[in-house]
């Protein structure tokens, strides 16, 4: 799998150019087989290195590499994957505080769409 296209490249080095802004995640990456979450707002201008939150077991917000995320080789042939439906209007200190208090950002997901839907449905 691709875990960046073009137009998320593009939007996340565009964010990357103002990185003192709360951004909103553009892209979450996933180990489909254990532990480790990334949400990543900005693309530095070489390509490689994102920033955003991460959680390989303590969710924290800072800066992960592209390749060494792309040459991750998990059992089955499977590596780290992009969660195509992935989509948030939360910036990321929101993310930071739900993940910090849920304990988790599968955790914080589960809370930040639940009441996004809620909203959305006027509950």
């Amino acid at each position: 799998m691709i875990l960046l296209t073009d137009e998320l490249r593009e939007r996340l080095l565009a964010n990357g150019r103002d990185p003192g802004a709360d951004h909103v995640p553009m892209v979450k990456f996933f180990n489909p087989l254990g532990e480790g979450v990334w949400l990543a707002t900005e693309l530095d201008a070489n390509g490689d290195i994102l920033y955003g939150l991460a959680d390989l077991g303590d969710p924290e917000i800072g800066s992960f590499s592209l390749l060494e995320m792309t040459s991750v080789r998990l059992p089955f042939g499977m590596g780290i994957e992009r969660d195509i439906l992935f989509a948030t209007d939360q910036p990321l200190s929101v993310w930071a505080e739900a993940a910090r208090q849920a304990g988790s950002i599968r955790a914080a997901e589960r809370i930040l769409t639940s009441g996004a839907r809620s909203r959305r449905d006027g509950a």
